[in-house]
């Protein structure tokens, strides 16, 4: 009789792991609340809860394109009754792979872009003296010490064609509302959020080191951000990581401020039906709901309507955790779920406040052939228009 032994768990793998950062896992008892609200279920399969209980015995495959998948929008912890910390444990995994290397095929392009973001501070690989030309022709001035604030509008607004619109109609509400700000252009880096949640910590802490140097450097008490990835990492992560604290605000609440202190006045009409859409970093990491609808109720003639999935429910886009740089099938983009919902509730523009967001969302109505159906907005260009 041939006698089958059960493996003993893989320890070694199993103290790595918990050394990166991952703990939690083993409070996992497999209810499956996290398999039954996440968005690839929608499109796909995928089960959290199987990557919990392999990385409870050290079984984790390192080369699996699985362990690469989740954006870390924050569902399955907001369901989790044990406190799991799915992304945390997620993020030490992809430490733990980064460290000997093994990015699998569909995930290799993440290794391009953190070259780009060492040598460039940005993920494109463009020119750094090149991150504040977006601004030439708009009469911004460079932050010097004593200005109100310092707007950092981040890595997809300084130098992606769409989201130069955005940066461009952030700078004239501003300039409208008489704040008195500056950009630092060529010696901001990219926040690194985005580069951390695929379990690059080194290239993390060096972008954020430069950073938190510059703004010191420059005497900055206040960020205004555009990207709910900036605001994130500068709010919460750069704090925790480096004991440092800057004022940090994302633009959808400054607009809400500027607009209640009567610094903005709302003057024309939009008469357009309307939905927003929730970024996970704006709304589930963060809380922040209220402000942008706000905004958004305050202008005339706009008719703003709700899609099935909002606020804590928000469906993801599918950018976040560093997915925003990985190429994933036509057939598993959320960005197009999302768009369709809005098309369900009879939107006529699908507004949000995140380039990640709204880089998806372009894809997908060219993708679906949804151009003349729907348009896709920041919360700014709108703004921009009726004042």
């Amino acid at each position: 009789m041939k006698i089958v032994e059960t493996a003993a768990p893989f320890k070694e793998a199993i103290d790595e792991i918990k050394e990166n950062g991952a703990e939690a896992f083993k409070f996992c008892y497999q209810c499956g609340k996290c398999d039954t609200v996440c968005p690839w279920n929608k499109v796909t399969t995928f089960s959290m809860r199987k990557l919990m209980r392999e990385t409870t015995f050290g079984l984790i495959e390192i080369e699996r394109e699985e362990l690469w998948r989740c954006t870390t929008c924050g569902r399955c912890p907001r369901e989790c009754p044990r406190d799991v910390r799915q992304i945390d444990n997620v993020i030490a995994l992809r430490r733990f792979a980064t460290g000997y290397g093994v990015l699998p095929g569909p995930v290799k392009p993440l290794r391009a872009v953190s070259g780009h973001l060492t040598a460039d501070g940005n993920p494109f690989g463009e020119e750094r003296a090149k991150r504040g030309d977006w601004a030439k022709d708009l009469s911004v001035k460079t932050f010097e010490e004593g200005m109100e604030i310092l707007y950092f509008p981040g890595c997809y607004l300084s130098y992606d064609a769409r989201l130069k619109k955005v940066a461009a109609a952030t700078v004239k509400i501003l300039q409208k509302a008489g704040v008195d700000f500056g950009i630092l252009g060529a010696k901001e880096n990219c926040c690194g959020e985005s580069i951390r949640k695929t379990g690059n910590e080194e290239v993390f802490k060096r972008l954020a080191k430069e950073n938190i140097k510059s703004w010191i450097d420059h005497g900055v008490k206040k960020i205004l951000v555009s990207s709910p990835h900036c605001y994130h990492t500068f709010k919460n992560e750069y704090p925790q990581e480096f004991k440092v604290n800057f004022e940090v605000v994302h633009i959808s609440q400054y607009l809400y401020q500027l607009i209640n202190e009567g610094r903005l006045q709302i003057s024309k009409e939009y008469a357009k039906k309307v939905t927003y859409h929730d970024p996970c970093y704006l709304g589930r990491h963060n809380g922040i709901y209220d402000e942008p609808r706000a905004v958004l109720n305050g202008i005339s003639g706009l008719q703003l309507d709700e899609m099935p999935e909002a606020r804590e429910n928000s469906f993801c886009c599918g950018g976040g955790g560093g997915r925003i740089w990985i190429e994933t099938p036509k057939s598993e983009r959320f960005a197009n779920l999302r768009l369709e919902q809005a098309l369900d509730i009879g939107a006529e523009e699908l507004v949000t406040a995140c380039p990640y967001c709204i880089t998806n969302f372009e894809d997908s109505r060219v993708v679906q052939n949804y151009d003349d159906r729907i348009q896709v907005k920041d919360i700014t260009e709108i703004l921009q228009e009726v004042i």
